[in-house]
């Protein structure tokens, strides 16, 4: 019985193991997958991004990623489109940002909540 027993621990640990190293492989499919999408999508802009603005979207990328992500993307989708005839200049770029700017622009807003003159809180005070 004892072997029985021991024969089971065997088969689950030798489950566990070979179950962690597919999660291994699949996460480096991933890895791999997500290189490939990010060397692909440098290629893409390179040829349709001049060198100034190549250097000014990097500058956003460090500071502001999330609009550099939407302005690559914009920029991605309109190559693929055809809608682009040549390269990007600096000035070009700038003016995506300002409508990229104008579409993410967050409107905030302020709202004071001020004391009553009978609020019960004024007794503390004293």
């Amino acid at each position: 019985m004892a072997d029985d027993e021991l024969e089971a621990i065997r088969q689950q640990r030798m489950a566990e193991l070979q179950a962690k190293h597919g999660n291994v492989s699949n996460n480096q499919q991933g890895e791999e997958a997500k290189q490939r999408e990010t060397e692909m999508r440098n290629t893409i802009l390179a040829q349709v991004l001049d060198q100034s603005a190549r250097a000014r979207l990097s500058n956003l990328a460090l500071v502001k990623p999330e609009k550099a992500n939407a302005v690559e993307n914009y920029l991605i989708q309109m190559a693929r489109f055809g809608k682009l005839g040549g390269k990007i200049s600096e000035s070009g770029l700038i003016e995506i940002l300002e409508k990229v700017s104008q579409q993410t622009e967050k409107k905030t807003t302020v709202k004071f909540n001020r004391l009553r003159v009978m609020d019960s809180d004024d007794e503390d005070d004293y």
